[in-house]
């Protein structure tokens, strides 16, 4: 009985307001991001809706972990949050199908896609934008696939000094996660522990008409649903 469990016993002792987090992984061999994945966001972005994924990559140094700050370097002015669901595979996938791809997934996690705008959009190439360090809250938990009922009906929701700016579905995937993992893995193989992102909805603040881009001491709080929240403070 979980009453005579000493593990159980000593989490249920854990206050988490005291606790140190890391992020939900912490060597990935591959952070892969999705770009325009929602109906809703291209449409805010003024761009077309994609015909294939749209790849591109964050290295670890952008990891970082809940309630850690997240520095502002002076190089970027038009900085921004991105709620995303984020998957880790858990075992090799090359050449899968659309049907066996969801069992290649170890689990999903919450996480924000902070990016530089003016760093995004100086060339064609998004990385420098996308890739500073701490640019990738990820956390604060990681939650094994089993829990995980349907990957495509999950809410998504981003605060910022708690004023509700992100609220959608991931129904509004442009391609799903299953869609996601076999595509990639017809070009390259995912190995157990790589992170893909799979995408933000709309209400960034580079759809906004008025843009007032995140400031030092701003706190953004991501989510999604069953995953937990997710808050940095911009420093």
């Amino acid at each position: 009985h979980a009453v005579s469990d000493p593990a159980a016993h000593a989490l249920r002792l854990l206050d988490e307001t005291t606790l140190r987090f890391a992020p939900a992984l912490t060597h990935p061999g591959k952070i892969i991001c999705i770009g325009l994945n929602y109906r809703r966001h291209a449409a805010e972005s003024g761009l077309p809706v994609p015909t294939t994924p749209v790849l591109f990559s964050k290295f670890n140094n952008s990891l970082a972990a809940h309630r850690e700050a997240i520095p502002l370097p002076p190089t970027a002015h038009q900085y921004d949050y991105e709620v995303e669901l984020a998957v880790v595979l858990g075992r090799r996938a090359r050449n899968v199908s659309v049907e066996e791809a969801l069992g290649c997934i170890f689990g999903y996690c919450t996480a924000n896609d902070l990016s530089a705008r003016d760093l995004q959009t100086r060339t064609s190439q998004w990385l420098l934008g996308k890739t500073l360090d701490k640019f990738l809250p990820l956390g604060p938990y990681l939650v094994t696939a089993d829990e995980v009922r349907d990957p495509q009906n999950l809410s998504l929701k981003c605060w910022v000094n708690g004023e509700l700016r992100q609220n959608s579905n991931t129904a509004d995937m442009i391609f799903s996660v299953a869609e996601i993992v076999s595509y990639i893995s017809q070009h390259f193989t995912l190995e157990p522990g790589d992170v893909i992102c799979t995408g933000t909805p709309e209400g960034v603040i580079l759809g906004m008409a008025e843009k007032v881009w995140l400031r030092a001491g701003d706190e953004v709080t991501v989510e999604v649903e069953g995953l937990g929240r997710l808050t940095n403070v911009m420093a």
